[in-house]
C-alpha cells in the first residue's frame, strides 16, 4: 500500500510510565525508541502521529470483572499490600504506584487504533503501546494487567465488525485474547509462538482449537526452540493465509511481540528481522486481499531494548508502504546508547543473516504444520 496519510500511529510519551521496576524485564523505554526510530527514518511523513486517552471503566468491564478493576485501582494508590489471587504481586507483575492510570493509557490507544480504523477515520494504526495479551478477566498475567486486545476486539464487535482475525506473533503464546473469544466464532485468533512445553505461559497447545460455535477458530502454531527465520517463515505462510482466505476477516489486528528474535533473552526462538519483515508483507496481502485494507497493529513483549525498535519500524513501515534503507539514523544510536546503554551490534536496522538451517523447514516445524493443518483446516473447508 502506497503511503497516503490515511495510516496512523498512535503512541504518548506517557506510556513509559508503565513501569514495574528498574530491574523488571519489561522495560518502557522500547517504546519510546521504537515511536523515535520510526520518526528518524521519515515512516511518519505519510502518516499521522496520535495522542489517545484514558479507557474508562465501561471499556476495560467490556473483557474484566468489575471487582479486578477495584482491586487495580486500590493498589495504585498504595501497592503496598499485594493481591495474589489477583496475580498482583512480587515477580512478574508486581503493584506500583499510578498502574491503573498507566494501564488505561495503553488500553486507550488500542481502543483509538480500532475506533479509527473501523469509522474509517484512518485504514491502517498502530499502537506501539498495548498488547498486553496474557491478562485475564480477573487477573494479571506475564506482565500484563488489562488486556488493550481483547477489549480491542470487543469494541470493533460493537461497533459492527462481523469477521475480525487476530494473528499473533509474540514468542509467548496469546492465552488472554484466546480465552476471550474461545466460543466466538466471529473471532479468529492465530498465535505463533515458542512451545507451552518450554515457555511461559505453558499453554498454546495445537488441540487448543475452541469450544462451541468457537471450535475451530483458536489456531496454535506451538513453535520448537531455536526455530529460525525459514521455518517460521514457512509457517506464517502455510497456516495465515489459507486461513485468512477461508475466513474473509473484516479487519485484521496483528500482535506483534518481539520477543521471538534471537537477540531476547526471556525466550528461545531464533528469528531476525528478516521474519518480521515477511510478516508484515504477509499482513499487508491479507488485509489488501480480505479487509479493504484494514490492519491494527499493537506492540507486546520484547526484552532486547536494540531489538524491539528496529522490529517495530519495519512493521509500521509495511503499514505505510515504505522500505527504508539499512543505516541507522546516527541521532537515533546516540539516543539508543544513552536510554538502552547499547546499540544493534551490526549498526544497522536489519539484522544480518541467520544461520542456514537443514531443508527449508525444519523437520519438527514440518511435524507442527501438519498438526495444525490437521486440527483446525477441515473446521473452514479446507484440506488438511
Amino acid at each position: 500500500m502506497k503511503g497516503d496519510g490515511r495510516v496512523a500511529l498512535i503512541y504518548h510519551p506517557e506510556y513509559l510510565k508503565y513501569d514495574f521496576s528498574a530491574s523488571h524485564a519489561l522495560q518502557e523505554v522500547r517504546v519510546k525508541l521504537a515511536r523515535d526510530l520510526i520518526d528518524s527514518l521519515g515512516l511518519l511523513r505519510t502518516a499521522e502521529e496520535r495522542k489517545p486517552s484514558p479507557a474508562t471503566d465501561a471499556d476495560l468491564l467490556a473483557v474484566h470483572e468489575r471487582n479486578y478493576v477495584s482491586v487495580v485501582k486500590r493498589l495504585s494508590r498504595d501497592p503496598r499490600v499485594p493481591e495474589p489471587e489477583f496475580g498482583l504481586e512480587a515477580g512478574d507483575n508486581p503493584p506500583f504506584a499510578g498502574m491503573y492510570e498507566a494501564a488505561v493509557l495503553q488500553v486507550g490507544g488500542t481502543l483509538l487504533a480500532c475506533d479509527l480504523v473501523s469509522s474509517g477515520a484512518a485504514l491502517r494504526a498502530y499502537n506501539l503501546g498495548g498488547g498486553f495479551h496474557h491478562a485475564m478477566p480477573a487477573r494479571a498475567s506475564g506482565f500484563c494487567i488489562f488486556n488493550d486486545v481483547a477489549i480491542g476486539i470487543r469494541r470493533l464487535l460493537d461497533r459492527g465488525i462481523k469477521r475480525v482475525m487476530y494473528v499473533d506473533i509474540d514468542g509467548h503464546h496469546g492465552d488472554g485474547v484466546q480465552a476471550a473469544f474461545y466460543e466466538n466464532p466471529a473471532v479468529l485468533t492465530v498465535s505463533l509462538h515458542e512451545n507451552g512445553r518450554y515457555l511461559f505461559p505453558g499453554s498454546g497447545y495445537v488441540e487448543e482449537t475452541g469450544e462451541g460455535a468457537g471450535r475451530g477458530y483458536s489456531v496454535n502454531v506451538p513453535l520448537p526452540p531455536r526455530t529460525r527465520d525459514p521455518s517460521w517463515m514457512a509457517a506464517f505462510d502455510a497456516i495465515i493465509p489459507p486461513l485468512a482466505k477461508a475466513f474473509r476477516p473484516e479487519v485484521l489486528i496483528s500482535q506483534t511481540g518481539a520477543d521471538a528474535h534471537t537477540g531476547d533473552p526471556l525466550t528461545h526462538l531464533d528469528l531476525t528481522t528478516e521474519s518480521y519483515e515477511h510478516a508484515g508483507a504477509g499482513f499487508d496481502a491479507l488485509s489488501q486481499a480480505w479487509c479493504g485494507g484494514r490492519w491494527i497493529a499493537v506492540g507486546g513483549g520484547g526484552y532486547d531494548l536494540t531489538a524491539v525498535p528496529r522490529v517495530w519500524a519495519l512493521l509500521f513501515a509495511a503499514q505505510v508502504g515504505k522500505r527504508p534503507g539499512d543505516a541507522l539514523p546516527e541521532e537515533w544510536s546516540r539516543e539508543c546508547r544513552s536510554l538502552a546503554r547499547a546499540e544493534p551490534r551490526d549498526g544497522r536496522l536489519r539484522d544480518p543473516p541467520g544461520p542456514p538451517e537443514e531443508g527449508r523447514v525444519s523437520r519438527e516445524v514440518q511435524k507442527v504444520l501438519e498438526e495444525v493443518r490437521a486440527a483446525v483446516f477441515p473446521a473452514h473447508g479446507l484440506a488438511p
